[in-house]
């Protein structure tokens, strides 16, 4: 269920909304009968001007509210429920006095009967009630005019005997009370179970982030700690109960990484319907896939410093056990934290193989970052293909383009293990050999020729000499920049998964791949992601 808080949000906003409808429709409605009298001078009742006066002041006490209370601060519960009973048994009220005053024209009280029946059923389509309150304030909006259809018949004779004068106005009246009741009754069960469904434990969803194969990704909060989460969600119609069972233990490894630059995991667990979900930080900011996207290549200096971040939380990771066998420029986001800047975030830490595999020898991952071996032998793959992963993405940010690309994803598959990378100097960028060098290295085809550890690798990296290129002060101001710019909402496509047959398309290549230590046994599944997949 929604808090406290949010239900009172949301009947101010249902409110303003009905002021609204309600102001609009009176001021029609009084243009409406003053042209009327002045088209039909002889059916105008005797105290007109009386009956104006009131309507008048009624509507700009309806005014009052709308503009001077609903519409500037934020009220209770209790003000906004008296301001909700106020509406319609003032309607009924002045729509009674009205039609008492204008006992001489004798249609005016089933007018002004059918009106405020209206205004209850009005009511029940705008207003968040339940059955039970609607049935209260319909009563109570309808009982003045009821009293006045008793006394109109006193005052000047009717059309019909009183008897069936009166019992007819009830019946309207009933009848209208029900269809609100039945209407508030079905609206506001179908509010609380939409509320149930997007609540989970203490966490309450308001709206989608991004979508993979396998889970979706929502923007919560917690009912508590009212803090910024992030939740993703796992259908148990996409996987298996065994894939499940490796999900859930994956995360709790997950939770106890405690690195700055890994996005931290609150909590998990499964609802009623079976779906797994878990909760964690919510970050704020740029992913690098966008960022190259939207910016361009990046400062050498910046890059190095973004290297650095993903190595230690990889060390981590990696001395737990855990391989990520997903780094891409996708699942690297990059924000605030504080007054700093320029912070990086692995994301999603060895969820994609152990809940999407297909099979004992398929993987899911963006070819553009998957190590040779991942392709040849993914049972096999070990913490430098995390590495190779690591070097891509430094490529990427260095020159604005990926290491390989090709017309299929089977052809980068390809290219990952048989071709050589083209060197970042090679495609017009100015890049300080040691940094290059440290980037082929990581490339390399055979997992020992790559640095030692992701902790050996960012050791070489701050050895670096700097280029002078990016600094605190650049950082600021560029994300001063950012936080100003109107935000961009990123594509989020949908993982794939194809199996292409890659021994046929390397038989070229055969002595590169022996030489990289793999081999092929006919077909081969290759599962890919776009490189901005969630």
């Amino acid at each position: 269920m929604r808090t406290d808080d949010e239900a009172r949000a949301y009947l101010q906003t249902r409110l303003l909304v009905l002021s609204k409808v309600l102001f609009g429709s009176f001021t029609a409605w009084l243009g409406y009968i003053a042209v009327l009298y002045r088209v039909y001078p002889h059916v105008e009742p005797r105290h007109n001007g009386i009956i104006e006066l009131i309507a008048f002041a009624s509507t700009g006490m309806l005014a009052l509210i709308w503009r001077l209370a609903l519409a500037r601060r934020a009220l209770s519960i209790g003000q906004l429920r008296f301001i909700d009973a106020f509406y319609s048994i003032g309607t009924g009220t002045v729509f009674a006095g009205s039609a008492l005053l204008a006992y001489d024209l004798r249609s005016s009280g089933y007018v002004c009967l059918v009106v405020a029946c209206l205004i209850v059923l009005l009511r029940a389509v705008v207003v968040p009630s339940t059955g039970r309150r609607t049935v209260i304030i319909g009563i109570a909006t309808c009982l003045p005019l009821t009293i006045a259809t008793i006394v109109m018949p006193y005052l000047m004779p009717q059309d019909l005997p009183g008897p069936a004068y009166v019992s007819g106005g009830v019946v309207i009246c009933s009848g209208a009370i029900a269809l609100a009741a039945i209407s508030s009754q079905i609206s506001f069960g179908l509010r609380r179970k939409y509320a149930a469904a997007m609540q989970l434990g203490q966490y309450t969803l308001d709206g989608k982030i991004g979508e993979g194969g396998m889970g979706t990704v929502y923007r919560a909060r917690h009912a508590l700690l009212r803090r910024p989460t992030a939740i993703k969600l796992l259908q148990p119609s996409r996987i298996d109960a065994a894939a499940l069972d490796r999900f859930e233990r994956e995360v709790q490894h997950m939770s106890q990484l405690t690195h700055p630059n890994t996005v931290a995991i609150y909590d998990y667990g499964r609802n009623l319907d079976g779906v797994f979900y878990y909760a964690m930080e919510y970050l704020d900011g740029i992913d690098l896939e966008r960022l190259v996207a939207d910016h361009g290549a990046q400062p050498a200096d910046r890059v190095v410093a973004l290297l650095v971040q993903i190595c230690g939380a990889l060390h981590e990771a990696h001395g737990r056990g855990l391989i990520h066998r997903d780094v891409k420029p996708a699942n690297i986001i990059l924000c605030q934290r504080g007054d700093v800047g320029d912070v990086a975030k692995v994301v999603d830490f060895g969820l994609v193989y152990e809940i999407a595999r297909r099979d004992a020898a398929g993987l899911v991952g963006t070819p553009a970052y998957l190590a040779p071996e991942a392709i040849t032998d993914p049972e096999r793959v070990g913490p430098a293909a995390d590495l190779y992963a690591v070097g891509a993405v430094g490529y990427f940010l260095l020159t604005g383009r990926r290491v390989f690309d090709g017309k299929t994803p089977a052809d980068v598959c390809v290219q990952q293990v048989t071709a050589q990378p083209v060197p970042p100097s090679q495609r017009g960028v100015a890049v300080a050999p040691a940094l290059e060098a440290i980037l082929l290295a990581c490339l390399a085809k055979r997992p020992g020729d790559r640095p030692a550890s992701a902790a050996a690798l960012a050791r070489q990296l701050r050895a670096l000499a700097p280029a002078g290129d990016w600094d605190d002060d650049r950082a600021s101001a560029w994300w001063d920049e950012f936080r100003r710019a109107p935000e961009a909402t990123p594509s989020r496509p949908s993982l794939q998964t194809i199996t292409i047959d890659v021994g046929s398309r390397v038989a070229q290549g055969e002595a590169g791949l022996r030489a990289s230590g793999g081999s092929f046994g006919g077909r081969e599944p290759c599962s890919v992601a776009p490189s901005t997949g969630v």
